[in-house]
């Protein structure tokens, strides 16, 4: 696996290197050992899968907020997508700062989005599927998520939003005197 640190801190993109021969392929997912000074040591401790049907389609901007803080290792098994990380995490460097990486099943790159980071991805084609490994359970009482259009982000997602979930496009804008996460 080669790691490779992007623009926000604690971004990195995951790179693996398939295995081919006449049977097909074999990749390795995960490797706590390779990737541990990525996720901190901390556990992956669930996994979950998505299916996107729609190209255009926009899931996100979501993160949970303390003390269920969660970082993700995100790999897109089926499709293409752009993936969209947003750095909320109070004091960072790179604040409010926003960094998009094409995933495809074809490129065989992962991304780990830290703790204190929001999370998107739009589907660049139909039937997308998502895996995503977990640093911290999934808890309903500290999700939360920021809009996609929010003008103060200024993301520029590569195709219109053909389909996205009443609670995504209800997800506040960022006010003036938001600070960011504390973690």
């Amino acid at each position: 696996m080669k790691v490779t640190p992007l623009g926000i801190d604690g971004v990195c993109a995951i790179d693996t290197m398939p295995r081919q021969d006449e049977r097909g392929t074999f990749s390795r997912l995960f490797c706590d050992r390779e990737l541990r000074a990525v996720h901190h040591g901390r556990p992956i401790v669930q996994v979950n899968h998505s299916l996107t049907l729609k190209k255009g389609a926009l899931r996100g901007l979501h993160f949970q907020r303390s003390p269920a803080l969660e970082g993700k290792l995100v790999r897109c098994l089926a499709g293409a997508l752009f993936d969209v990380v947003v750095d909320l995490r109070r004091g960072s460097g790179t604040f409010l700062q926003w960094h998009g990486e094409h995933l495809s099943a074809g490129n065989a790159r992962m991304l780990y989005i830290p703790e204190g980071c929001a999370h998107g991805f739009q589907a660049l084609e139909a039937n997308v599927e998502v895996l995503y490994l977990h640093t911290a359970e999934y808890s309903p009482a500290h999700e939360d998520g920021v809009r996609h259009d929010d003008p103060r982000l200024g993301i520029d997602w590569p195709l219109p939003v053909t389909d996205l979930s009443d609670r995504d496009g209800s997800h506040p804008l960022l006010t003036a005197d938001f600070e960011g996460l504390l973690l």
